[in-house]
């Protein structure tokens, strides 16, 4: 593998950005502009460069796509408190694609957005957008999305009295008691949520 060094960093942040507006790779030209060369030859020996440290690849038509790598994140070393401040190394620790901390199957996975508050003392905001794996069964404790008198709804599965209940986390709120079926639609793995817009 060819060694990646600063200016390669610098082209795959520029390539990484374009790509998130556009979805595609553009063409050497256009790279040109993005990268600040004139040579399309050097945009050409850039794009090996990331294609040989695996962050692009080529289809069987020559076209450059991404490849996983491409989509990872850098992890730093360190925690962030949300108590005291504490100091934080700014060194950069391992890489890893959101996706894969966020959904163990993909197929069985959908993305839902929050609307309201009865889960906000679970942490849970309007406006989220809830990672839920799609299965009918679900644990005493688990957050599931729910089927309830043909009612879609996201709270704590529990039991009471020998009967599933559904309950919010926030106290204006009632307690969930189906009149009619319960069904299970998914249970919550995960939540995203953007704080600039």
């Amino acid at each position: 593998m060819t060694d990646f060094n600063s200016k390669d960093t610098e082209y795959l942040n520029k390539l990484q950005d374009y790509y998130a507006d556009w979805k595609s790779i553009p063409s050497y030209a256009r790279l040109c502009e993005i990268f600040g060369i004139a040579s399309k030859s050097w945009v050409k020996t850039i794009l090996t460069r990331l294609g040989e440290a695996d962050f692009i690849e080529r289809t069987p038509d020559g076209a450059w796509i991404p490849t996983r790598q491409f989509f990872a994140r850098p992890l730093a070393e360190s925690t962030v408190q949300a108590g005291m401040p504490v100091s934080v190394t700014a060194t950069q620790g391992d890489f890893f694609v959101i996706d894969e901390m966020l959904i163990d199957t993909p197929s069985k996975t959908t993305l839902i957005t929050v609307k309201g508050d009865s889960m906000i003392d679970a942490g849970i905001h309007d406006g989220d957008v809830a990672v839920v794996e799609k299965r009918m069964t679900a644990n005493i404790g688990d957050i599931v999305v729910a089927i309830v008198d043909d009612d879609f709804t996201l709270k704590t599965l529990d039991r009471e009295n020998g009967a599933f209940i559904l309950r919010p986390a926030n106290p204006a709120f009632p307690i969930i008691r189906p009149q009619g079926t319960l069904e299970i639609f998914g249970v919550l793995t995960g939540l995203v949520r953007k704080y600039r817009r």
